[in-house]
């Protein structure tokens, strides 16, 4: 089975309409995709009013399940903590933050703003992390994102690295903007294993970390 919590749809940047994107990951081996689409303030709420019908059609009808959430990505860090408030106020069952990621100009501190928000569910592409910023992720139980996308996967090893010393959770992404975007078991397991984390722990991260997280999403049930 695959787990992925960070897809966008033509809602932001990606291509295809949520609908199109659930099916294609359903045929994939998807048990359960969130569509995250780029937010900020101003469209927030319109993105997730739709997002939220969207991924309750698609659970309902077919054998996924689909979970309405945001990455807010690009603002300034003050921001994040109200914006992600907000998100969850408006529905959102999952809130990721754009972490600072080496393949874009990220406002430096974002990582650590993140990281001390409760409303914070998924760092994504954290960058050149912190060993503080870890310890902080595991304190607060926010997981950290491993990525399968170009550019933000460079820094996987280090993110890999500090998160198994300060025993933060890890979790894959593939920030899919495309159907190629999305993953599949055998590819999962090969990044995974190739950001350095012992072929041991790799089912930890790949099934039974996101299961840990939809039980902090209160998707599943703590039994």
């Amino acid at each position: 089975m695959v787990y992925d919590f960070h897809t966008h749809t033509f809602l932001s940047d990606g291509v295809l309409s949520p609908s199109g994107l659930a099916r294609e990951a359903l045929v994939r081996g998807y048990k359960a995709i969130a569509i995250t689409d780029h937010v900020g303030a101003g469209n927030l709420e319109p993105v997730l009013k739709v997002l939220i019908k969207e991924c309750e059609a698609i659970s309902r009808s077919w054998d996924i399940l689909a979970i309405p959430g945001v990455e807010i990505t690009h603002v300034p860090k003050g921001t994040i903590d109200e914006l992600a408030r907000q998100a969850k106020a408006m529905g959102a069952k999952i809130v990721v933050v754009h972490g600072e990621t080496m393949a874009e100009p990220v406002e430096p501190g974002t990582n650590l703003a993140a990281l001390q928000c409760p409303y914070v569910d998924v760092l994504a592409h954290p960058g050149l992390i912190s060993e503080k910023e870890a310890e902080l992720a595991a304190k607060n139980r926010i997981f950290l994102e491993l990525s399968s996308r170009r550019g933000h996967s460079l820094t996987n090893g280090l993110v890999a690295q500090r998160a198994l010393l300060a025993g933060a959770n890890l979790v894959l992404n593939s920030d899919a903007h495309d159907v190629p975007d999305l993953l599949t078991r055998e590819l999962a397991h090969r990044i995974t294993f190739g950001a350095g984390v012992p072929e041991k722990q790799v089912s930890k991260v790949l099934q039974e970390n996101p299961l840990a997280l939809l039980r902090r999403l209160g998707l599943i049930s703590e039994r």
